[in-house]
């Protein structure tokens, strides 16, 4: 998602957007006499003659769309461990049918926007405020903690966000694959390329604290998706994104987290071998689904991993470092982060969508590399797209924050998305042999359709 450059310094793109975002929020709220409506995102003042959503998307409505494919999806979140060293992923999954559904927010809570606040350099004070009042009202159209549907056996998958993103920022993508019978476990890695993340620590324990964690006591009001309260005798501790001291560090730096975060998506996939096999895993965040009902009904012979830009690049690598993983889908992967040792041992199937603008030819050329392998290695580019295409902020921003700092191509956002996740549902199908219908959009992996191009 909100990525830095290939060798350094951050998004100025995204940047500078954000400071245009900012500078229009705040000339609307300068108009307001209650600055306490800041932090309450679901409250617009009907009386102005500019609502919120008017400044960030006109007429245009923004949210998330509902999934296409033929099962409901709910949702939890789940941190197995308190530690930083525990799992921590979203859960997208298919569930039953139910008249009561509660929809969680897309950002789970306001430490977030702090976080990106602080990913961007602008002062939390103001930035983070904005921030929440632009996306904080969104909600995810999931059933939160809906019975999961035991009918059959799910192939899993798990997704790798960005650098500066967390869990949430993927969840149209997540929740179509999910709604296609699949289970998908969006990881929030804990290497500090995260904007913000949190774990539990006991108050007993002599552990040293991480350098920037802050430990929280902040009680909110309480929502389907934003974990509040602490575990008993656990204290909450957040880890912010860590900022580079010198340019020099870059690739080091981004080569060690990459790592931690294929041995994060590796023991995610630990995790949900325990579960299906019946061990008892204890949720640490408060919620009410069991996963013990999901007992026998993981196919752990049909595992992939996924990601985008960062996650891309963990999604090649985790490929090369755990065979469970029976190929991987890099959504513009950001090709950076990798050594050159890796390539060859890249022995699974691997995706590669891309969007029009974020590749560069040496970016092109390590991904043809991976031909010399002898699997199946497929690049299409969705034209007209761009960076941020693939993440739900193309479908959260209207057209002047589009403007600014480019969330949209000249392609229809749902369109683009709709491409990237029927290609690769396609490709999936093709590698874990699954018995699905995604055989009329095998066109897309050749690319033969007016927004695909086949890179060979």
């Amino acid at each position: 998602m909100l990525r830095q450059s290939h060798t350094m310094g951050s998004s100025l793109a995204f940047e500078s957007g954000m400071q245009f975002l900012c500078c229009s929020c705040l000339e609307h709220l300068a108009t307001r006499q209650e600055s306490k409506h800041i932090f309450v995102p679901s409250v617009v003042d009907s009386g102005s003659d500019i609502t919120i959503q008017q400044i960030m998307g006109g007429v245009q409505s923004l949210e998330l769309p509902p999934a296409k494919g033929p099962h409901k999806v709910g949702c939890a979140d789940v941190m197995a461990d308190h530690t930083r060293q525990g799992s921590f992923f979203r859960l997208y999954y298919p569930c039953e049918a139910s008249e009561q559904v509660k929809q969680p927010l897309w950002i789970p809570r306001y430490e977030y926007c702090r976080g990106l606040a602080n990913y961007l350099e602008r002062d939390k004070r103001w930035c983070a405020p904005v921030l929440n009042l632009a996306f904080g009202y969104h909600e995810v159209p999931v059933g939160w903690d809906a019975p999961f549907k035991t009918a059959e056996k799910y192939p899993l998958i798990i997704f790798s966000h960005g650098l500066g993103a967390f869990r949430t920022v993927y969840s149209a993508v997540c929740i179509e694959i999910a709604s296609q019978g699949f289970i998908v476990a969006a990881v929030e890695h804990r290497d500090e390329s995260a904007c913000a993340t949190f774990f539990f620590k006991s108050p007993i324990e002599d552990l040293e604290q991480p350098v920037g964690a802050t430990t929280s006591t902040e009680q909110l009001p309480g929502r389907p998706g934003s974990p509040q309260a602490c575990p008993p005798t656990l204290e909450e501790e957040w880890l912010p994104y860590k900022k580079l001291d010198v340019v020099e560090e870059d690739f080091s730096l981004r080569n060690k987290q990459v790592h931690q975060r294929v041995e994060e998506c590796s023991q995610t996939l630990d995790l949900f071998t325990d579960i299906n096999n019946g061990k008892l895993i204890t949720n640490v965040l408060p919620g009410n689904l069991d996963l013990s009902i999901m007992k026998g009904c993981i196919d752990l012979q049909r595992v992939a991993v996924m990601g985008h830009s960062f996650g891309g690049s963990t999604a090649i690598l985790a490929v090369a470092k755990d065979q469970r993983f029976r190929c991987a889908v890099a959504l513009d992967s950001w090709m950076f982060p990798l050594t050159d040792d890796i390539y060859p041992n890249v022995l699974r199937p691997v995706l590669f969508v891309n969007s029009q603008k974020f590749q560069t030819d040496d970016s092109i050329n390590k991904m043809k590399r991976l031909h010399s392998t002898g699997n199946e290695i497929k690049i299409i580019t969705i034209k007209g797209s761009v960076h941020q295409s693939q993440t739900d902020f193309t479908l959260l921003t209207g057209h002047l924050l589009s403007m600014a700092f480019e969330t949209k191509g000249t392609i229809d956002p749902v369109e683009g998305l709709d491409i990237t996740t029927k290609a690769s549902l396609v490709f999936l199908q093709r590698h874990l042999d699954l018995q699905k219908d995604f055989d009329e959009w095998n066109a897309l992996l050749e690319g033969d359709g007016q927004h695909v191009i086949l890179i060979k």
